[in-house]
């Protein structure tokens, strides 16, 4: 009795160390990108590129690799795929500004590791320079920007700091964007307004040139359409009349009786 007590307790014992270590073995393989164990982030600036090398770590056999750029996937040569692949990002530009790389292990892609790419780069400005608007009418000044790290943003005109006034100048602000809004644009307003984007790596600036005319008076459309209709209806009864003057005349001419009445 105690040999078969023994026996059916070494079997216990090997059934809880499968138990244990079966799930270990599935899942211990580990990646690694660059030498990394963790997501991180990559800083880097427009014009270079580089080098991401994916590997498998305590890996007991033949691991499939996969890339992804985003949600997209990446395609690898076959050479590229088993137990280390790498990619090569080159010409990075300000668009690929957060855009992540992930490995992920093949047969079980929750096991992934990921990259994300901080391009850092001055502010970049643009917009319509170039606006004429009537005294009077609206007019919103739109300022494209995009920095990295972000800027801070001014409205100048005339070389000097914008004197905002509440009533009729309005400022947004987004992470593309910086606005000014004018309301009943004055005389006043005409000038050259400046976008300033300061950042820690440099200053940019952007000139708007507003150009305020005078308000141009309209025609009264309506006071001549109504002339335009009686005058119409004028002629139209000068010549009922007349046709009927024109209708006795002929009448008369045919009259027999008008020749024998002397």
């Amino acid at each position: 009795m105690a040999w078969k007590s023994s026996v059916i307790m070494q079997m216990g014992r090997f059934l809880l160390l499968v138990i244990l270590f079966l799930p270990r073995e599935m899942t211990s393989s580990v990646l690694t990108v660059n030498g990394k164990t963790e997501n991180y982030i990559l800083d880097t600036t427009p014009g270079s590129q580089a080098s991401l090398i994916c590997a498998v770590q305590n890996h007991t056999r033949e691991e499939e690799l996969l890339w992804y750029r985003e949600e997209g996937r990446v395609d690898l040569k076959s050479g590229n795929k088993i137990n280390s692949s790498s990619v090569c990002v080159s010409s990075i530009s300000e668009n690929d500004n957060g855009i992540s790389f992930t490995c992920r292990l093949g047969r079980d892609q929750s096991v992934s590791i990921s990259v994300v790419l901080n391009v850092t780069f001055p502010p970049l400005l643009s917009g319509n320079d170039f606006q004429t608007v009537e005294e009077g009418s609206n007019v919103k000044l739109v300022c494209n920007v995009k920095a990295n790290p972000q800027a801070q943003m001014m409205w100048y005109k005339n070389s000097s700091l914008l004197d905002l006034e509440k009533s009729r100048h309005q400022i947004q602000q987004t992470s593309e964007s910086f606005q000014l809004s004018i309301t009943k644009v004055e005389k006043s307003d005409n000038g050259t307004y400046s976008c300033i984007a300061k950042s820690s790596l440099k200053t940019e600036s952007l000139d708007f040139h507003l150009i305020v005319k005078d308000k141009t008076v309209g025609v009264p459309i309506e006071p001549i359409i109504a002339a335009c209709v009686v005058i119409f209806l004028t002629l139209c009864f000068g010549l009922i009349a007349r046709r009927k003057k024109i209708m006795k005349l002929c009448m008369k001419d045919k009259d027999p009786h008008s020749e024998t009445a002397l």
